[in-house]
C-alpha cells in the first residue's frame, strides 16, 4: 500500500513537472498541435513539451519570448483549427495557406485581438465568418480566398479600419456588401471579391477607396443594378473588372471608367452603351422629369403654352432656345473633334490609299489594362492564319465564349470555345507600338512553322497598336507542374504512376530534341519548366510558352529572362540578408529560376545546354515529388543541391523517392537509370552535359541498362 501511495506521489510530481515545463503560449500551440490528424512532411515535429518555450518550433516567431507569429504554409497539414490561437496575446500574423484545414473559423480566434494578418487561403474551411472579426482592430491582411465560406459579410468588418488587403475570392458568400463599406474601408489597397455570390447593389461609396492599386474585383459576383458613378473616382490606374454579374444600364463615362474596353463588363447582359456594342434604348436614357428641374414636364399643364410667352411657368422664351440650339451646337462639334483626334491617335486604321488597298473600317483597341474575360472587340486588322486548317476568322474569335486560364508576367491566358466547338488557347501580350511590327511578323511566322506531336501548336496570331494575340491549340490537360504538385482548391488529386512520368519524360525530350535539331533555326526555348509543360488527352507532354519571351519583349517590352533572373538573383541576396521574421513566401520568379542553368546570370547568347540543365531538374522534381526549391525544416535548398546532398549522404533511394512512388520497388532500377541522367544534365559543367539526342537514345535503351 505504501508503494502505491508512493508511486502516485512520483506520477502526480512529474505530470506537474512536465506540465510547468512549457509556457502557456506552448500549452496553447501543443492544442494546436493536437488538432492536426495529418502532418506528412513532419512540419511539427519538434514542437515538444519537454521546452520551456515554443520559440524554437518550427513556423513560430518569437519577440521577447512572447509568440508573434506562426507561419506553416503549404505543409500539407491536415486538421481544424482551434480556439487556442487566440490565447496568444501578443500573435500578429498567423499563415496557414495551402493547407487542408477544414471546418469553421473559431471564435476564440478573433481573441487574438493584435492580430495584423490572417491567410488561410487555399484550405477547406466552411462556415460564416463571425461577427467577432470586429475584434482586430489592428488587422491589415485578410485572405480568405479558396475556401468554402458561405453567409455575408458581417457588418463588423467595418470595424476593422486599417484593412490593407481584402481577398475574399472563390468561396460561397452571400448578400449585399455591408453599408458603408467604401466610406470606412478607405486604407484598402487590395481588394477582391470575385468568384462569390455577392448580390444587390455596388455601395455607392466606393469611389472613396483612393488608396486601392491593381484590380478591384467585382467579377463573377450575383451584383445587380447600375453601376454607381463613384466608381470613377477610383485611381485612374485601378482595373475595375465588374464583368459577370447582373449589373444593368448604362455605363457611367467618368474617371476610371472610361477607356476600359468591353472586357471589364462583358456578363451583364442588361448593361448598355459605350464601349459595349448593346446601345441603350431611350427609356435607359431618359432623364425623368422629376430629376431634372430644367426640363418642363410633357404633362404639365404649361406644356402647351406660349413658347414665346413672358409668363413664368410657360416654357422658355426665344432666346433661351436659341442658346440651347447654339451650345447643342457646339457641344457636337466638340464631342466630333475629341471622337476624331482619339480614332486617329488610339486606332491606326488607314484608308485605302494608306494600306494598299485595304478598307478603312470600324476601329476598336482592348483595354491597355490587365482584364479577365476576352474581349468583343471589333475587327481592326485581319487574324493572320499560320496554318491552312484555320477557319475561323477575328469575329468568331472575339465572340466566342472566353474562360480564363491563368495569368503571368507575360499576360493573360484564355480558354477559348468557339461556336462550332473548336477550342484555343488565347493569349495577350502587351501593348506596345507598330514600330517592331516586322521583327514580331518574321519571329511569329517562324515559331509557326514548328510541327511536332510534344510542342504546342501555335495556329494564328493578331496584331494592332494595343493587343497582341497569339492563338494556340488548347491543351485540356493542365500543366506538369499541377499533375505533380496539384494546385489550391482541388476537389481530387491523383499523382501520376511511375510509367506515366517516364512517358512523359521521354515526350518532353523528344520535343527538346526537335527543337534544338531538326527545327530551322535550331532553336533554345531558354525557359523551360513544369508550368509551360501542358498535358494532352493521353497524357503526353507538349512544350509551351516556346519563343514567348522573345516576342513579348517585342511586343511590350517585357524584360528579358536574363534580367528577370538577376531580378531573382537580388531578391535571393536581400532575402537572405533578411531576419525570418521578415522573409515572405519565395515569388514565382525566383523559384521558376532554379530550373535555369547556373551560366545564365553570366552568358549572354542562351545555348542549348541551358535547355539540357532545365530538363535535368524537371526530371529530378518527377523523381522527388519536390519543387525546384526544396521546403526544409528550417531552410530552403536548391533541388540540385538537396540530390546531390542526399547522394553524398549515401541515403536510400526511398527517402528521395516523391512518397507516391513508394509503392512501385519494382520500378527501382528504372528510376535509378533516369535519376543518372538527370544527374548528368544539371553537371555544373554545361561541356559535360549531354545532347537532348543522347538523352533520348538513352532513355530508348532503358530495358537494356536496367539489370
Amino acid at each position: 500500500m505504501h508503494h502505491f501511495i508512493l508511486w502516485v506521489i512520483v506520477l502526480l510530481f512529474n505530470s506537474k513537472f512536465l506540465v510547468n515545463c512549457i509556457n502557456e503560449e506552448g500549452l496553447a500551440l501543443l492544442t494546436f498541435k493536437q488538432s492536426i490528424t495529418q502532418d506528412p512532411l513532419g512540419s511539427l515535429s519538434n514542437w515538444n513539451q519537454s521546452d520551456s518555450t515554443p520559440c524554437l518550433w518550427n513556423g513560430i516567431t518569437c519577440k521577447d519570448q512572447k509568440v508573434v507569429s506562426v507561419s506553416i504554409p503549404k505543409k500539407k497539414l491536415v486538421g481544424y483549427l482551434p480556439s487556442s490561437l487566440g490565447s496568444l496575446s501578443d500573435l500578429r500574423h498567423v499563415n496557414l495557406r495551402n493547407n487542408r484545414f477544414y471546418g469553421p473559423l473559431p471564435l476564440n480566434l478573433f481573441q487574438a485581438q493584435a492580430l495584423q494578418s490572417l491567410v488561410l487561403f487555399g484550405n477547406s474551411l466552411y462556415g460564416s465568418v463571425p461577427n467577432e472579426i470586429g475584434n482586430l482592430k489592428f488587422l491589415q491582411n485578410l485572405d480568405l480566398s479558396h475556401n468554402f465560406l458561405n453567409g455575408s459579410l458581417p457588418s463588423s468588418i467595418l470595424q476593422c479600419k486599417r484593412l490593407k488587403s481584402l481577398v475574399l475570392s472563390h468561396n460561397n458568400f452571400t448578400g449585399s456588401l455591408p453599408d458603408g463599406f467604401g466610406r470606412v474601408l478607405v486604407s484598402l489597397e487590395k481588394l477582391d471579391l470575385s468568384y462569390n455570390k455577392f448580390n444587390g447593389s455596388i455601395p455607392n461609396d466606393m469611389g472613396n477607396l483612393s488608396r486601392l492599386q491593381g484590380t478591384a474585383d467585382f467579377s463573377h459576383n450575383i451584383f445587380s443594378g447600375s453601376i454607381p458613378a463613384s466608381l470613377g473616382d477610383l485611381p485612374e490606374k485601378v482595373y475595375i473588372d465588374l464583368t459577370y454579374n447582373n449589373l444593368s444600364g448604362p455605363i457611367p463615362q467618368n474617371g476610371a471608367l472610361m477607356n476600359r474596353g468591353p472586357t471589364a463588363f462583358i456578363g451583364n447582359p442588361s448593361l448598355c452603351g459605350p464601349p459595349l456594342k448593346n446601345p441603350c434604348s431611350s427609356d435607359a436614357l431618359a432623364v425623368s422629369p422629376s430629376s431634372d428641374p430644367s426640363l418642363p414636364s410633357d404633362h404639365s399643364p404649361q406644356g402647351n403654352g406660349d413658347i414665346g410667352g413672358k409668363s413664368k411657368g410657360k416654357g422658355l422664351n426665344k432666346s433661351a432656345i436659341v442658346a440651347i440650339v447654339v451650345s447643342d451646337i457646339v457641344g457636337i462639334c466638340l464631342i466630333g473633334w475629341l471622337l476624331s483626334y482619339c480614332y486617329t491617335r488610339v486606332c491606326p486604321c488607314k484608308s485605302k490609299d494608306e494600306k494598299g488597298g485595304r478598307d478603312s473600317g470600324e476601329c476598336f483597341c482592348f483595354t491597355k489594362e490587365e482584364s479577365e474575360t476576352l474581349s468583343e472587340n471589333i475587327e481592326q486588322y485581319d487574324l493572320v492564319a499560320l496554318d491552312s486548317q484555320v477557319a475561323f476568322d477575328l469575329d468568331e474569335l472575339l465572340k466566342a465564349s472566353a474562360f480564363v486560364l491563368g495569368k503571368s508576367g507575360i499576360g493573360i491566358v484564355y480558354k477559348v470555345v468557339l461556336e462550332d466547338g473548336l477550342t484555343l488557347a488565347v493569349r495577350r501580350l502587351g501593348e506596345g507600338g507598330l514600330q517592331r511590327f516586322k521583327e514580331f511578323q518574321t519571329e511569329v511566322e517562324a515559331i509557326g512553322k514548328l510541327r511536332h506531336l510534344n510542342i504546342v501548336t501555335l495556329r494564328a496570331y493578331y496584331w494592332s497598336i494595343d493587343e497582341k494575340l497569339l492563338i494556340y491549340d488548347y491543351v485540356p490537360n493542365g500543366s506538369l507542374a499541377i499533375a505533380l504538385h496539384g494546385k489550391p482548391g482541388m476537389d481530387t488529386f491523383t499523382p501520376l504512376s511511375w510509367s506515366i512520368r517516364l512517358q512523359i519524360t521521354k515526350g518532353i525530350a523528344r520535343g527538346l530534341m526537335y527543337l534544338h535539331e531538326f527545327s530551322p533555326k535550331k532553336y533554345v526555348h531558354g525557359d523551360l519548366n513544369p508550368s509551360n509543360i501542358l498535358l494532352g488527352p493521353s497524357l503526353e507532354p507538349k512544350i509551351a510558352d516556346f519563343g514567348l519571351g522573345r516576342l513579348a519583349n517585342i511586343a511590350g517590352g517585357t524584360p528579358t529572362l536574363q534580367s528577370s533572373r538577376m531580378t531573382s538573383e537580388k531578391t535571393q541576396q536581400k532575402q537572405a540578408n533578411s531576419a525570418p521574421s521578415e522573409i515572405g513566401s519565395v515569388s514565382v520568379s525566383i523559384a521558376l529560376s532554379y530550373y535555369q542553368a547556373p551560366e545564365s546570370l553570366k552568358a549572354v547568347k542562351p545555348s542549348q545546354k541551358w535547355d539540357v540543365y532545365s530538363y535535368g531538374v524537371i526530371l529530378l522534381e518527377m523523381i522527388t515529388g519536390r519543387s525546384a526549391l526544396v521546403q526544409m525544416s528550417t531552410s530552403e535548398m536548391d533541388l540540385v543541391q538537396w540530390i546531390q546532398q542526399c547522394i553524398d549522404d549515401k541515403k536510400p533511394l526511398i527517402d528521395i523517392l516523391d512518397p507516391y512512388l513508394a509503392q512501385e520497388a519494382d520500378k527501382e532500377d528504372e528510376i535509378i537509370a533516369v535519376l543518372k541522367i538527370a544527374m548528368a544534365c544539371v553537371h555544373l559543367s554545361p561541356e559535360k552535359r549531354p545532347t537532348m539526342r543522347h538523352v533520348c537514345d538513352t532513355l530508348d535503351r532503358l530495358p537494356e541498362l536496367s539489370p
